[in-house]
């Protein structure tokens, strides 16, 4: 395996090993956060295999999937998954979405979440 498809790899799975560790301390906010990041370093992973540059500069994950070309791959609740946790990357950092986001993210929330975002790192794994 490519070094730099193996860095964003060991990324992403320490993001999700946090994601679980956030769940089980109940720090529901960066639970979907981790998530997120875990997906875009499993999106990087996946960029990197199938392209010859470096993976985007971008926490967008519609948009790194759409310029490595994969994004027509997803089923429709995969691309579902993927406008959901979107916006936990950017709202889990200012406080004034915070107090509305935490409202929402409940520990069943967040452990459908966990499930989801495994899923998806499985599902690109099985590609690579």
């Amino acid at each position: 395996m490519d070094n730099k498809v193996k860095y964003w790899l060991e990324l992403s799975d320490y993001d999700f090993d946090t994601a679980l560790a956030m769940l089980n301390s109940k720090r529901f906010l960066y639970v979907g956060f981790m998530c997120h990041q875990t997906i875009e370093k499993i999106f990087k992973a996946y960029f990197t295999s199938l392209k010859s540059e470096p993976a985007p500069y971008s926490h967008s994950l519609s948009y790194i999937a759409k310029k490595a070309g994969f994004y027509d791959l997803f089923l429709e609740e995969q691309k579902d998954f993927i406008d959901q946790i979107e916006p936990l990357n950017i709202e889990a950092r200012y406080p004034s979405y915070k107090e509305r986001l935490l409202k929402s993210l409940t520990y069943e929330k967040c452990h459908e979440i966990i499930e989801r975002t495994k899923e998806m790192q499985k599902w690109i794994k099985e590609k690579l």
